[in-house]
């Protein structure tokens, strides 16, 4: 029944991802314009994250399915492995320190309920338990096969001293001056002068030399700070994999997913209203050539951002293990509320350079307001339970 309705599940969430990939491809085929683009980067990211349900059920399903667990008997070892064939976990046992085999019918809706009657032996401190759904007949036979291997009948009864001594020995006492250590001061919050918020600074000043001294205008300087987003979207999901580990092969799709459709539709507003809007054309979306010239012209900018937020991944996040404590759900999160706040900064911001007709002093004041918020954000998130980190 699990199984089946499972595959039921399975199948609901597979007819919409193949119906969005083949439109992908089908979309892929040729593209002119920006607003082409957004379409297909938006849809695959949507298949990015909804293909994370099927992946899982898929594989849950395989593991009903073709999921098996193996007992092997040798001499002197018990070895038990657990997963689909060719694949899976083993635990091996010595013959030897095997007690009390017995076959046992676990409590309903407890966590071997799902094994039903099933065998257990002692071993050591703890139970070990394998099979599903067998009978008491069958007991006989791998109790035979282990006496066989082990060339003497199975222990009955407690364990030895010998084998609890690990879980048991007494460890040895210390003086109380040994857990006795020097309170602790809180630090105060990383200041403005910390190298990865200088960095952090100089990487800024960027796009002031290039709206005094190469003429950026605020479509460009609100292009540079969409790219920004998109460099800490990069190192917030290399975050996550260092967090997650092996988790992060669904956590890390899932946020790339939401992320990603969440950065492609901001560009083509920021490109529809700034830069469009800046140049008066009326068409939506914009020729891929000129696009890509735009981010071609703000290479210094774009370089200086990246490397800032890679030395701060780098010197901060690994090099003083502000991972540690971390969990998964906490840094998918971590970075929305920074990219929100700032870029409602810019829009503001970048509405009034608008109607004030393109000043410069108006627009290298939503410059130096984004630099404040960033930095405000950065000492804050260098601050961990009170320790500047």
């Amino acid at each position: 029944m699990a199984i089946i309705i499972l595959l039921v599940m399975d199948l609901v969430f597979l007819i919409p991802a193949i119906m969005t990939f083949k439109q992908i491809t089908g979309d892929m085929s040729g593209f002119n314009s920006l607003f082409d683009l957004v379409g297909v980067l938006f849809l695959s990211a949507w298949l990015l994250g909804w293909s994370m349900a099927p992946l899982v059920m898929t594989s849950i399903l395989v593991l009903l399915i073709f999921g098996r667990e193996v007992v092997r008997v040798g001499p002197d070892f018990l070895r038990i492995t657990i997963g689909l064939p060719f694949v899976g976990v083993t635990a091996n046992y010595d013959i030897k320190s095997i007690r009390n085999l017995r076959t046992k019918q676990p409590v309903a809706k407890s966590g071997k309920s799902w094994r039903g009657r099933h065998f257990e032996f002692d071993f050591g401190a703890n139970a070990i338990a394998f099979g599903s759904d067998v009978q008491d007949e069958g007991r006989a036979e791998i109790e035979s096969a282990l006496e066989s291997a082990g060339g003497k009948p199975l222990r009955v009864g407690e364990a030895r001293p010998d084998e609890l001594k690990v879980k048991w020995e007494k460890p040895p006492e210390k003086p109380i001056e040994a857990y006795i250590s020097e309170p602790t001061v809180a630090e105060p919050p990383a200041g403005w002068l910390s190298p990865s918020a200088l960095v952090l600074i100089l990487a800024n000043l960027v796009p002031i030399a290039g709206t005094v001294f190469l003429g950026w205008k605020l479509s460009d300087v609100m292009v540079i700070y969409w790219a920004e987003s998109a460099v800490v979207g990069f190192f917030n999901l290399c975050k996550i994999v260092v967090i997650g580990r092996w988790s992060a092969v669904l956590a890390g799709p899932f946020f790339l997913g939401h992320f990603g459709g969440f950065m492609v539709v901001h560009f083509l507003f920021l490109y529809t209203i700034f830069v469009q809007g800046v140049n008066g054309t009326d068409s939506i979306g914009g020729d891929l050539p000129e696009v890509a010239a735009l981010f071609i012209g703000l290479w210094p900018a774009l370089l200086a951002l990246l490397f800032s937020h890679g030395f701060s991944f780098f010197i901060n996040f690994m090099g003083k293990k502000e991972y540690e404590g971390r969990t998964v759900s906490q840094q998918m999160s971590e970075p929305y509320g920074r990219i929100i706040f700032m870029h409602m900064v810019l829009i503001i911001g970048g509405g009034l350079t608008m109607i004030l007709g393109g000043s410069t002093p108006v627009l290298l004041g939503v410059i130096a307001l984004k630099v404040f918020v960033d930095i405000r954000a950065h000492r804050k998130q260098r601050t961990n339970k009170g320790r500047a980190l």
